[in-house]
């Protein structure tokens, strides 16, 4: 089916169900940021493929919001499909709301559809009122993707597995005395999300892509939890550690009929920005619903002083093999174009040389060119643009290992750059330095943060649409709540930054067809010490790999950022230098990391 067809067979459903408008989000039961193939209902009808995006069909018309992560993207993939792209934060973007609103006004009962399975409560409360308010109704209760999507994926079935305690280094017990203290006085607390199931129980999976989650749900209570999980993923030496800790497993579809089940008084703590909207009606009207956070989610976010240790030396390992990568990436472009895709498969083969390595952290993005604007750009073997000694590459990756996540962007001149990359680049890290030098109190927001990398572009006019920085999980999601360092008002931005945070250091530059900049290291909130004014932060930079200084323009540096660029490749040289048996990839290392 094409996506004009599949929007028809869409429409055909909607007119049964008597529905106007319909809304289809990117996200699965768990509000996962990438989810499993089963679940990329949005993507199945638009052809759109980034994480970021909600698409709506009224019976005349469709269109799909996603942010200027994706503008670019969108344009490409969205051609031709009848489907019109809404840019978020511009200008003049009305919200899908307001254009649901303004679409149906004219007709009689305007009846405004979605499956609240794949959306958190909060969401369904905030459209809701929104759409009564206009006097229009929403019914969240049908999946009509599932009508129409008729090949649709099974959900996976490969086994989960224990976080061995050396890399975990907190107990499940542990993890689950932890959570219970933050329980107030209820007597169970549902968790949703993949990653902090994995997290409380020392496991992980391969049920989506690049995040190392399997398929569940959890209820944790005073003297026992569970873990909903399809059985078939739990082997009986897995089954029979988690029961030692009074872990018990139950069909991942049981779930739903031990809510219902729940004795009447039972107070539930649940997250109603996570728990989605169905789940949320299945408790029953006898039991206390008491809603707050998920309670594991601050305390994953603040790394161990073990946990940093495994993270540091999961650094180095990928340091080696970033090096790897561009001494061959030199080499063959002394001899012939290198396609994007293909630089993509031999640094995920160099990363899966190292010990402990699992896999990617996500799609690496290859961007040469004007690709490179193109902020989370994958290169794919069929349409992919070739490498040359010329122009500007971004180069964003990660890798997945037993010790920890890692998240890197370097962009590098493959010849001589112009006198105005110079400038951009050296804007770009100017505001990287800054941020990576900076001292505060703890408990800034991610927002105040934000506008210390933005600073130096603004002064010249320019800008980047996408967040500063976020969350990075352990041996976990590549993006990790709850702070993050961005320009907007969200909850995540105005999360705030406390000691042990792990966040990353991203900002960019993007011109359009021609390049695109990005300088992006893993940074750890330190403690810089206690005054009468409180406690202050620094950030600590872990990611160890040489920025090309062929794009620096010095004089546009200070004094301080030369000394913090040269102390930084004094770093770099003597954290990964002692990996390195051959002399060639030595001396790669040593004239990377000269001083300025």
């Amino acid at each position: 089916m094409t996506v004009p067809e599949k929007i028809d067979a869409l429409r055909a459903e909607m007119r049964e169900q008597g529905f106007q408008a319909y809304i289809i989000p990117p996200s699965d039961p768990h509000q996962s940021e990438y989810v499993a193939d089963r679940w990329k209902c949005r993507e199945w009808l638009t052809g759109f493929t980034g994480s970021a995006g909600i698409a709506v069909v009224t019976l005349e018309e469709a269109a799909l919001w996603t942010d200027s992560r994706y503008f670019l993207q969108g344009t490409e993939q969205l051609e031709g499909t009848g489907i019109q792209l809404m840019k978020m934060g511009m200008p003049g973007t009305p919200s899908i709301e307001d254009w649901v609103i303004a679409k149906l006004k004219k007709e009689t009962v305007p009846v405004v559809g979605c499956y609240g399975g794949y959306f958190a409560m909060s969401e369904i409360r905030k459209m809701t009122g929104k759409f009564n308010q206009a006097g229009q109704f929403l019914n969240y209760h049908f999946d009509l993707i599932n009508k129409v999507w008729l090949d649709r994926d099974e959900l996976p079935t490969e086994k989960a597995f224990e976080h061995d305690l050396k890399f975990a280094v907190s107990s499940r017990k542990e993890k689950l005395d932890a959570v219970r203290s933050g329980m107030g006085d209820a007597d169970g607390h549902l968790i949703t999300t993949l990653d902090d199931i994995a997290w409380i129980f020392n496991l992980r999976g391969r049920d989506v892509e690049c995040n190392p989650v399997a398929i569940a749900y959890a209820l944790v209570e005073r003297e026992r939890a569970y873990l909903f999980i399809d059985p078939v993923k739990v082997d009986s030496s897995l089954k029979t550690s988690l029961e030692k800790d009074n872990i018990f497993i139950k069909p991942y579809d049981e779930m739903i009929f031990t809510l219902k089940a729940l004795t009447e008084g039972y107070k539930i703590l649940m997250d109603p920005s996570k728990a989605n909207a169905i789940i949320y009606e299945d408790v029953p009207v006898h039991c206390d619903v008491i809603e707050g956070k998920t309670v594991s989610t601050a305390l994953k976010a603040i790394k161990s002083n073990g946990e940093v240790d495994h993270i540091r030396n999961a650094m180095r390992k990928d340091a080696v093999a970033l090096l790897r990568l561009f001494r061959w990436l030199e080499d063959e472009l002394d001899k012939r174009e290198v396609p994007e895709a293909e630089v993509a498969d031999v640094l995920a083969t160099f990363r899966s040389k190292q010990e402990g390595y699992y896999g990617e952290s996500f799609p690496a993005i290859v961007g040469y060119a004007g690709n490179g604007a193109i902020v989370h750009y994958r290169p794919m073997p069929e349409t992919c643009a070739n490498l040359k000694k010329e122009g500007i590459l971004l180069l964003d990756s990660g890798g997945q290992y037993l010790d920890g996540t890692t998240d890197i962007t370097r962009t590098v001149a493959l010849g001589k750059p112009s006198q105005k990359q110079k400038e951009h680049y050296t804007l770009v890290l100017k505001g990287h330095i800054c941020l990576a030098t900076a001292t505060f109190p703890e408990g800034t927001t991610g927002m105040q943060l934000d506008t210390l990398t933005r600073q130096f572009l603004w002064g010249s006019g320019l800008n980047f649409g996408h967040g500063t920085g976020h969350g990075v999980g352990y041996f976990l999601n590549v993006h990790e709540g709850p702070q993050g360092i961005g320009p907007n008002p969200n909850a995540r931005y105005l999360g705030k930054i406390y000691e042990g945070m792990f966040n990353s250091n991203e900002p960019g530059l993007y011109i359009t067809d021609e390049y695109g900049i990005r300088i992006e290291n893993l940074v750890l909130a330190v403690n810089a010490g206690d005054n009468g004014f409180g406690k202050f932060l620094k950030m600590e930079t872990l990611t160890l790999f040489p920025i090309d200084l062929e794009l620096v323009e010095p004089t546009l540096l200070t004094i301080k950022e030369k000394i913090w660029l040269n102390e930084y490749h004094e770093k770099v040289w003597q954290e990964v230098s002692p990996l390195l048996e051959d002399k060639d990839e030595r001396n790669w290392l040593r004239a990377k990391c000269r001083k300025l």
